[in-house]
């Protein structure tokens, strides 16, 4: 039975896990597997879609195995090529013991730090040779290397492939030989990086590693994965207000995509929210509860609890929030565009998206829709302005 519970919660929200016999096989021997996850400082801050691998991280601790956060700050001056259509700038030692530190910060939001090896790959990389180095290459084929998409696409279509680039795979498959990795986590996308490490293990002697990968999360949209750059992600330092309210305009149906991948709660619980559904409940309370687990993950349930009335208050009763920004907008002439108001207080992206959302009625100026996309404020108004379901600040126009 309690093979059977640790097999369903390594499955849960899993993509794929090779070779599930081998790891029937580790988990009989009665021992605490090694569980590591590469993770590069490529950025100095995460959202949702970053948190699937912690969270299963997180499951494997419950389990009582060992897990390894790896920060790849030697991979990271490589850059990793995965989906790339070009080579990929490295980043600066500098960035990258930077973004590294604000990692640790934020990823024990979620991992129990005293359960959570942090290791850097640079550890053991700075200490091999160049003999080393070349022993490594060897181990791997030119061949073999182009079968990944991203690098047959480019050899295809005549785009450049640095050598260094071969290296990443390389590396990563070797931190699992240096740390001598039972199981690796990785995203659906890393999935042939994660069998290097597999072969590199198998010709040093090792034990295979077990994979296991993880879907990528997707988007507020619920069509592409959470991204930055697409704006339908939700960032895990941001406001509680904004966090929560983020959740709540998931659909009915992509909210038990999060449950699946986000949520800590028991696989029974969460069929037991299932059916409450079925049985008449409604979606929007279960999703309450989705919305609080995952705010309050990241501030505290005190300020969830705030958050849940801050979103009663300002969408259920169409009210404008007790606590908003202030922004003074400096005003050239006698007055100024909506659009450009709406720009400027950071309220959206561009003119372009601040007129189209006017015409899409979701622009109100003192809680008052705006219907004219090419409406004039007089310099020297003092308003609220409220873009879209969740986007406020109290604006003076100077």
């Amino acid at each position: 039975m309690e093979l059977e519970h640790h097999l369903a919660e390594m499955h849960r929200g899993a993509d794929e896990i090779l070779v599930e016999s081998e790891l029937v096989e580790k988990l009989k021997k009665g021992r605490p597997l090694r569980v590591k996850a590469g993770f590069d400082p490529t950025a100095p801050d995460l959202h949702l879609g970053h948190t699937v691998l912690l969270n299963k991280m997180r499951q494997f601790q419950e389990l009582g195995h060992e897990v390894i956060f790896l920060i790849g700050d030697f991979t990271g001056l490589i850059g990793d090529p995965t989906g790339k259509s070009a080579t990929r700038p490295p980043l600066t030692a500098d960035e990258i013991a930077e973004n590294a530190q604000t990692y640790k910060h934020q990823v024990f939001k979620i991992l129990d730090p005293d359960r959570t090896v942090v290791d850097f790959n640079s550890r053991w990389m700075h200490k091999m040779s160049s003999a080393d180095m070349v022993h490594l290459m060897a181990k791997h084929t030119v061949a073999r290397m182009l079968e990944r998409d991203d690098f047959s696409r480019r050899y295809a279509s005549g785009e450049p492939i640095s050598i260094h680039e071969f290296l990443y795979p390389l590396v990563q498959g070797y931190d699992s030989v240096a740390l001598r990795a039972d199981v690796e986590l990785g995203g659906t996308d890393q999935k042939f990086n994660l069998l290097v490490g597999r072969q590199l293990q198998s010709q040093y002697g090792q034990d295979a590693q077990v994979i296991l990968t993880m879907p990528l999360l997707e988007g507020l949209d619920g069509v592409k994965k959470m991204s930055k750059s697409l704006d339908n992600y939700i960032g895990i330092d941001e406001p509680p207000d904004e966090m929560f309210g983020k959740v709540m305009s998931l659909s009915d149906e992509l909210m038990w995509r999060y449950f699946e991948l986000l949520s800590f709660r028991p696989l029974a619980d969460i069929e037991g929210l299932r059916r409450s559904i079925a049985q008449g409940a409604n979606p929007r309370d279960i999703k309450f509860e989705l919305a609080i687990e995952i705010t309050a993950r990241f501030h505290g349930e005190q300020a969830a609890g705030k958050a849940r009335e801050s979103f009663i208050k300002r969408f259920q009763k169409n009210a404008i929030p007790d606590e908003i920004d202030e922004k003074v907008i400096e005003c050239s002439g006698d007055e100024m565009g909506v659009a450009h108001v709406a720009r400027g207080a950071g309220l959206a992206s561009s003119t372009s998206e601040a007129v189209r959302m006017v015409r899409q009625g979701a622009v109100r100026i003192d809680g008052e829709k705006v219907a004219d996309p090419a409406l004039m404020i007089a310099k020297g108004a003092d308003f609220v302005l409220q873009v879209g379901k969740r986007k406020f600040a109290r604006v003076h126009l100077k």
